[in-house]
């Protein structure tokens, strides 16, 4: 049997071995180093080139965030798993960002995190569910503002577009060129990141961008 193998990072002595004493039961996982910071995380990463690092976030001597990107950069080729007790964007999304492969909760199961460790180990990813969350409310958030980049001219444009208008009925609307209008349209799309002025407009109705009703 191939075995699985791990490098575990955490800085609390008692959490960790508590996380080697249940890994020792599982045949299929050997772990090849243990560490207590993110900079040990890196040296034992680069030393044993474990398949899989399940590692904390927040540590002393370089934290689980840090050293997963620089992990990552390296071409390590290991898995880094974080397991943590927080979930806040500001520490899920710079650890995502960073090249973690999988993000679990320190509440999590010891078959949850076996789970997680053989999962990535093949190539699956497993994200806590709270965290989940976090990722779609800030990809909300994040569309929700998209329209504030728009120039005051570009956000008449959109609001044109929300009502089915042709550039030409825009170009009269707005008493500016076609050409100008069709530049403000493809400047429109590439900040909306979207593909076609029909979901330009679905963008817009969702966040209630209208053309204002004359009296």
């Amino acid at each position: 049997m191939t075995k699985i193998r791990l490098v575990v990072v955490d800085d609390h002595e008692l959490v960790r071995k508590g996380i080697l004493s249940f890994l020792l039961t599982e045949p299929d996982i050997e772990v090849v180093g243990e560490g207590k910071s993110g900079i040990e995380a890196i040296q034992l990463t680069k030393e044993h080139t474990p398949d899989v690092v399940l590692m904390d976030l927040l540590m002393e001597n370089g934290n689980g965030i840090e050293a997963t990107k620089e992990i990552v950069d390296a071409g390590l080729n290991s898995r880094v798993v974080i397991l943590t007790s927080y979930y806040d964007e500001k520490e899920v999304i710079p650890a995502l960002e960073a090249g973690a492969f999988s993000f679990l909760l320190k509440t999590s199961s010891a078959a949850e995190v076996v789970t997680a460790i053989r999962k990535a180990a093949k190539g699956e990813s497993v994200i806590e569910p709270k965290v989940t969350n976090v990722m779609v409310k800030r990809l909300r958030h994040h569309e929700n503002k998209l329209h504030d980049t728009l120039t005051e001219r570009e956000m008449d444009v959109l609001q044109c577009i929300s009502e089915g208008m042709t550039n030409a009925e825009i170009s009269e609307d707005l008493f500016i060129g076609i050409k100008t209008v069709k530049t403000h349209v493809s400047n429109i799309l590439s900040k909306l990141t979207v593909a076609d002025r029909t979901q330009a407009a679905v963008y817009a109705n969702r966040n209630h961008i209208s053309k204002p009703k004359k009296d």
